[in-house]
């Protein structure tokens, strides 16, 4: 009962997406962040240190470093054209490769506990797990994953913030559950996402507020679909969680607790996630110093 209950609480506050999920294509929301600032792999904000400054990149003023009547063409003999701009930028991503190097935590990503075998694809990830002839397969993509951020006071829209309290940076994006029996036809699939509130679970956590634990992550679609088929098949009957009975949710979370995909395994995601993404900034940083550069 109180475990209904909580879920009950946790989840009337689900807000309905105005867009269909279609194609197993991960589509992160904006969201708060999920982990404890003691996870290993939470790093600080520094990307917002131009944000901070100038009210991001769709700023409607953005102050240029040089002159836009003209530029001096440097040559490296490569056939490209360089200019001092490229040079100042060069120089900054230089800077920037070596502060998130500095922050990051470890050159290898966590391990999800239980037995979930990793397969990374880029910015795509799938945890794969068998459990007494069933196949539990989790995807997610890490590319939009991590939420803008709104809050703005006083001293953070003039660049005052101190780096102390500079927010953390999280990667939590939503994700695909795919449960494949052997001896059935269709794979049952859970579209899953992190609540956009779910902020203040967390702050009631670290607080030690709430007598019951609350589910960190939703369900907001189930649907049965071919096994292993790329595409979302739009003709079969789609689940939507917003108007569902509670007892029915209930069980859904249940069966999925009972495969692995419980709280644990959603905050170990975010841990993990969080990892990917950071290593695919710092390679891309990278690889724009080297087409900046021209190396």
């Amino acid at each position: 009962m109180l475990k209904s209950l909580s879920r009950t609480v946790s989840t009337a506050v689900r807000i309905s997406t105005t867009t269909m999920f279609s194609a197993r294509t991960l589509q992160p929301l904006t969201r708060s962040t999920l982990c404890s600032p003691n996870s290993g792999t939470i790093r600080p904000f520094s990307r917002s240190l131009w944000m901070m400054s100038h009210n991001g990149a769709a700023s409607v003023y953005r102050p240029k470093l040089f002159s836009s009547k003209g530029f001096t063409p440097v040559s490296c003999g490569c056939g490209s054209l360089h200019t001092e701009g490229d040079k100042a930028f060069g120089n900054f991503l230089s800077d920037e490769i070596k502060e998130e190097r500095k922050i990051q935590k470890s050159s290898t990503l966590p391990k999800m506990s239980g037995g979930w075998e990793l397969q990374q694809n880029g910015t795509e990830a799938k945890l794969i797990r068998t459990i007494s002839g069933e196949k539990v397969t989790v995807t997610f993509n890490v590319n939009n994953s991590i939420p803008p951020k709104f809050e703005e006071d006083a001293e953070q829209a003039q660049g005052q913030k101190s780096a102390e309290n500079e927010p953390d940076i999280v990667s939590s994006p939503n994700f695909v559950v795919e449960v494949t029996k052997q001896a059935a036809k269709h794979s049952l699939v859970f579209d899953c996402h992190y609540p956009e509130d779910e902020a203040k679970y967390i702050f009631q956590a670290i607080h030690g507020e709430g007598e019951e634990e609350s589910d960190i992550f939703a369900i907001r679609e189930v649907s049965f679909q071919p096994e292993g088929d790329v595409e979302w098949k739009e003709t079969a009957y789609t689940l939507n969680t917003d108007s569902l009975d509670w007892a029915l949710y209930d069980h859904l979370m249940d069966f999925l607790a009972d495969r692995g995909v419980d709280n644990t395994f959603a905050d170990e995601l975010i841990e993990l996630s969080t990892a990917m993404e950071h290593h695919e900034y710092i390679k891309f940083l990278e690889d724009l110093s080297g087409f900046v550069k021209c190396n």
